[in-house]
């Protein structure tokens, strides 16, 4: 672990697709353990998000982003709060007229 930031890869769906149960915006995961997370609304409709894909665990107005981001030490290696690699997050709602729903994350780098 370096003493440095390192993103993950954007991962989006489409908001017209949704269709009111959870579908997975990022379905292989996250590609790192994050301590930021930042879920882009881009719809015109709000949406519920789930980190299991069963439980409601928060919400993202229209044109909204939610940033959820866990303690940080800019000590590597040092404890943290951390999103585990390969946590899948979840979207549903109304479809919108247009607008995607995206994750976005960043990670100690290594």
């Amino acid at each position: 672990m370096k003493n440095s930031i390192k993103e993950i890869p954007l991962q989006s769906i489409n908001s017209t697709s949704l269709s009111g149960t959870y579908q997975a915006i990022n379905p292989g995961g996250l590609a790192n353990a994050c301590f930021l997370l930042r879920i882009i609304n881009g719809g015109n409709t709000a949406i519920t998000i789930s980190y299991d894909g069963v439980n409601d665990h928060d919400a993202v107005f229209a044109a909204s982003i939610l940033e959820v981001q866990g303690p940080v030490s800019a000590i590597p290696n040092a404890p943290g709060g951390l999103f585990a690699a390969g946590t899948v997050v979840y979207a549903k709602g109304t479809a919108g007229a247009s607008g995607t729903i995206a994750v976005a994350g960043y990670s100690q780098g290594s």
